[in-house]
């Protein structure tokens, strides 16, 4: 049988055309999975934007709130910055630990002598007679 030219291409072109419109159905139903995919994904988003949006808003409240108080403390902390900057402030810490050495034995021996003091009031006390008490 003779052979017309371009036929066999033409069956061929009719034979993709089938097996593409055969896989169209599937095609379709993954094409609406993702559309659904997307929407959910876009559903999650608004709803994080939403949240992000009110934590926004309640943290400028905050810092709306916390402002002033902060700004008027600053000529406060510049001032307390201004003395700690002082090269004095950094023998501080060896003058106190000096005069801790330096008291604390005589903080520790003015109380053994006032416990002595008490101790020999007591037996003063306990050496008197009650005639003697008497004549004072």
């Amino acid at each position: 049988m003779p052979r017309l030219p371009g036929l066999s291409e033409l069956i061929g072109l009719l034979q993709k055309q089938t097996e593409a419109l055969a896989q169209l159905p599937r095609t379709l139903a993954d094409l609406s999975g993702t559309v659904r995919e997307l929407t959910a994904a876009t559903t999650s988003a608004r709803e994080t934007i939403d949240s992000a949006q009110r934590m926004a808003e309640r943290l400028e409240a905050l810092v709306d709130e916390l402002e002033e108080p902060v700004r008027a403390l600053r000529p406060g902390l510049e001032r307390v910055g201004r003395v700690l900057d002082d090269p004095a402030v950094d023998t501080v810490p060896d003058t106190l630990r000096r005069i801790h050495d330096d008291l604390m034995p005589l903080i520790s021996g003015l109380r053994q002598a006032q416990a002595r003091m008490g101790s020999v009031t007591g037996l003063l006390r306990r050496r008197t007679t009650p005639e003697q008490d008497d004549e004072v």
